[in-house]
């Protein structure tokens, strides 16, 4: 496929361009890609960007309802949440439901994401759990299905556990492309992760907001996975994120999801419409500031809701002082 120019993000310092990140991305519907910025084949970690996706086999086989997950648990299935006391308390009161805890989640311990809270627990001197890993949610499905199919919770990390089985075929079906001799890494939860195009990460995308192909069991899944992101955003990220401020300003229109290494995602139901992006070096400030870019050239932005993300599209640079410096933006 044909290369393109990626989208050049800029932040500034005063009069200066002082640096830029190379955004590649990709905009796609039912008819195929309508838009592209950079590389489409460009090899890369879709990372936490493919939750929604992640989600589908807890809702599809039935685990969700067997274990009356709720519309926010459902949402914190699909989460990077920043580990605040509101996640923590769901993520136990949802294992303790099955009678596992904090010791069978196979994900690290760190710090919340959100950093009052974490400032809070250190001067607490509380140390951080596998509760606050902001994969938490994500690891709670993936026990939740395991249990209710009467697999191993043990060792569900392992390529071959049914769990990630499940996962990595999810991934081939909706990016249509074959994964076999693609890169082979480890989460930053554990779980395996597989290298793909970004084209695919689109296809994917676009896919999940109009699941034609699917079976009626797996689209009504999709739908209910999509519509408990965007009623409760704040359960996929957290206070001040880009995902939680995006999905309460866009009111059902966009489920989105950022991912590590500067991977993002928006999946637009209402269109029909699948948007990928990867900032070329892993930059998460450029991920967001292009993501809403892109929400606004497809026409998902009123004056209200560019308003209420004003902070997300051109964030301030500022000194130690607090004075504001430069700003990122994308350039014309």
């Amino acid at each position: 496929m044909a290369k393109t120019d990626p989208l050049i993000c800029e932040v500034t310092r005063g009069t200066m361009v002082e640096s830029v990140h190379r955004v590649h991305a990709i905009a796609m519907d039912g008819s195929g890609i309508i838009q592209q910025w950079g590389d489409a084949d460009l090899m890369m970690y879709p990372r936490s960007a493919i939750k929604y996706m992640q989600a589908i086999p807890l809702v599809e086989l039935g685990a969700a309802d067997a274990w009356q997950l709720s519309e926010e648990e459902t949402a914190l299935a699909c989460a990077s949440h920043s580990g605040e006391r509101t996640h923590v308390s769901a993520v136990t009161d949802w294992l303790s439901r099955m009678d596992l805890g904090e010791g069978d989640l196979e994900c690290g311990a760190h710090l919340p994401y959100d950093e009052p809270y974490a400032h809070k627990m250190i001067a607490a001197g509380e140390k951080p759990t596998r509760l606050n890993n902001n994969c938490s949610g994500k690891h709670a499905g993936f026990l939740t299905t395991a249990k209710h199919l009467g697999e191993p919770t043990e060792g569900y990390l392992d390529p071959d556990h049914p769990v990630q089985r499940r996962l990595h075929d999810i991934l081939v079906d909706f990016g249509g492309e074959d994964l076999v001799g693609t890169g082979r890494g480890i989460d930053g939860c554990g779980i395996p992760v597989y290298g793909m195009t970004l084209g695919a990460l689109a296809r994917a995308a676009q896919r999940m907001a109009a699941p034609l192909c699917v079976s009626e069991v797996r689209g009504r899944a999709i739908q209910r996975i999509l519509k408990a992101g965007m009623t409760y955003p704040y359960m996929v990220a957290g206070r001040a994120r880009f995902d939680t401020d995006a999905m309460s300003a866009l009111n059902g229109m966009v489920a989105t999801k950022a991912g590590a290494e500067g991977v993002h995602v928006a999946i637009a139901p209402s269109k029909g419409l699948g948007i990928a992006l990867k900032v070329e070096d892993g930059a998460k400030r450029a991920a967001d500031v292009a993501m809403g870019c892109l929400l606004d050239r497809y026409g998902f932005l009123n004056d209200a809701a560019r308003q209420d993300l004003a902070s997300h599209l051109t964030p301030t640079i500022t000194n130690a002082a607090g004075d504001k410096a430069g700003i990122i933006r994308i350039a014309e």
